[in-house]
């Protein structure tokens, strides 16, 4: 290709357009004006979704990269502009979501001098960040791009910031064209798979009686998900999954034994301590997940397949680990087990799926009382989608729920901020969903709290016409936290209780359709009217103010002395 006169500017745009990013989520400012300069020529190849605020941009990014599978691009300025993508890329960096975000730099000459906002974002997000680097001239960016790209997607995903001086955003040089990166000296996206490790897995699996599948996003990132299917078929297993290993698997298929952890279903919490071998597939033993890790699996021999060795042995210790994709290793594992019939250690689930319904699960989905509940609003939801929809759920009790009882028939379709547990991350993450899914319904289920820490992204539905129904589940409460503190604190409800704006009025001033639902009778009409709605629609839906999320296991406590009520 002949070389052409190009701005560092154009160089991050044409960077963009090779790498496949069809949208880019940020908010413009002095810092970064060059790029935006040039992105106002790039109109007809980029789509920009201005944001109200960076973290909203982030969080859209996100959600973008969840549903489409593809590295969410996010643009911001400097100082504040960048600052304000920290929560954004801790969390990120936690859910391995990859992302590459470019935040524009004061001019070079002015690094370390306190310049108007100039901020340090490199040393500042060195330890939220899989990669970051400070381009101060023009002739770096192909490269640099490239190679952000490229870390943010292979191996295990993560974020990348790339920091641009203004000075290397107007420098003008000899353009070359745009080489994808491929390869980079002494990074190894995936282990080398090592067949005597799969050997040891598969004869472990074979001679077990009470083998358990637990499995993450790692399968969903994997691009896995047939894979998986076919393993855990072939061997009959019982599989469990992390909250986001949520809709790897159908939530109705037959093997499918629900959710671990502190507010999982019953059997896989407390057969996780009865089983004879452990197969953890894409998951990191969050503690979330393991409760006490003293009491955790203590009888089992345990198999940890991972793209990332840091992770094996990090919590708990594997009698195997497998090193490599899952989409690589799982079917060599499916190829050396047998065949086997494991109806009677399914029945054991079935039995504990029994007993939760009737102590715990019946009374949360078709409640008795007088108040609506969480459960039954995700039951009522479930029935008129048919397990169809993409759920973005923000972080307290509603998360809880909506990920204990959505129904999902296809993958990349729970959107969820699991291990920051980032308050705020509903909204902005389902507008980013909807961009990265636009054919699929995507329904925002968000608390009373979350909704007022990102509310002001309302104005970027109102400005783009995005299509994204919002569900608010207003308890009147921080519910998770008033959970804790009516268990563990005595009542002593402090600075709990939340005043909320009127949303119906609020919504309807960006010009979002909307309702409010108080009374059982009206609840299935309104979910009907908000998801036949052309375009976005915000239903808030009043609930129980000190209605609880069980089952539970108490923090300190194992996984087996999980609490149905």
């Amino acid at each position: 290709m002949a070389t052409k006169k190009l701005t560092g500017s154009q160089a991050v745009l044409e960077a963009c357009i090779a790498e496949g990013a069809d949208t880019i989520f940020g908010y413009p400012g002095g810092a970064i004006m060059p790029i935006y300069d040039a992105l106002y020529d790039y109109n007809d190849q980029l789509k920009h979704i201005l944001v109200r605020h960076e973290q909203g941009g982030i969080h859209a990014g996100q959600g973008y990269a969840r549903t489409s599978g593809k590295v969410g691009v996010v643009f911001a300025t400097s100082g504040p502009g960048a600052t304000n993508l920290v929560t954004g890329l801790a969390d990120a960096m936690i859910d391995s979501t990859p992302l590459v975000c470019i935040t524009g730099q004061v001019f070079a000459h002015l690094l370390g001098t306190d310049a108007f906002q100039e901020t340090d974002i490199i040393n500042i997000t060195m330890p939220i960040t899989k990669w970051n680097y400070q381009v101060t001239d023009a002739t770096e960016i192909p490269g640099v791009l490239a190679k952000a790209f490229y870390l943010a997607r292979s191996g295990r995903p993560g974020p990348v910031l790339i920091d641009i001086s203004k000075n290397a955003q107007i420098q003008s040089f000899d353009y070359e064209g745009y080489t994808p990166c491929n390869h980079i000296r002494s990074y190894r996206p995936k282990p080398v798979i090592r067949k005597n490790y799969i050997d040891e897995a598969v004869e472990l699996i074979n001679n077990a009686k009470k083998p358990l599948v637990i499995f993450g996003q790692g399968v969903i990132l994997g691009k896995a998900e047939k894979e998986f299917k076919k393993f855990i078929e072939k061997s009959g297993m019982p599989a469990a999954w992390t909250i986001l290993g949520l809709s790897a698997l159908p939530t109705d298929h037959p093997q499918n034994v629900g959710m671990l952890g502190m507010h999982g279903n019953y059997g896989p919490n407390v057969l996780t301590n009865e089983c004879d071998v452990l197969i953890a597939v894409g998951m990191r033993f969050d503690d979330r997940v393991t409760g006490r890790l003293d009491k955790y699996a203590k009888q089992a021999k345990v198999i940890h397949l991972d793209i990332d060795p840091s992770e094996i042995d990090k919590n708990v210790k594997a009698t195997v680990g497998v090193w490599g994709d899952c989409k690589e290793t799982l079917p060599l594992l499916t190829l050396g087990i047998q065949e086997k019939d494991r109806s009677e250690w399914l029945k054991v689930f079935a039995e504990y799926t029994q007993k939760e319904y009737d102590q715990c699960i019946k009374e949360e989905i078709y409640p008795s009382g007088k108040e609506m509940t969480m459960g039954e609003v995700i039951r009522i939801v479930n029935e008129t989608t048919k397990g169809d929809a993409v759920m973005v759920t923000d972080v307290g009790q509603h998360q809880m729920v909506t990920c204990r009882y959505a129904k999902f028939n296809e993958s990349r379709s729970n959107v969820t901020s699991g291990g920051l547990g980032t308050m705020g991350f509903g909204l902005p993450a389902a507008i980013g969903a909807k961009f990265g899914a636009q054919e699929r319904t995507v329904i925002a289920v968000i608390g009373d709290g979350g909704i007022q820490m990102t509310i002001q992204e309302f104005g970027t539905i109102m400005q783009t016409g995005v299509d994204v129904k919002i569900m608010i589940l207003n308890n009147q409460f921080l519910g998770m936290v008033r959970q804790w503190q009516e268990l563990f604190n005595e009542k002593r409800y402090s600075f709990v209780d939340i005043e909320s704006p009127d949303y119906v009025m609020v919504a309807k001033a960006y010009g979002i359709a909307g309702a409010k639902v108080d009374d059982r009778k009206d609840i299935v009409s309104a979910i009907q009217t908000m998801l036949a709605h052309k375009g976005s629609y915000m239903l808030e839906v009043m609930v129980g103010k000190e209605n609880n999320v069980f089952p539970m296991v108490p923090q300190g406590c194992s996984v087996s002395e999980i609490r149905l009520k």
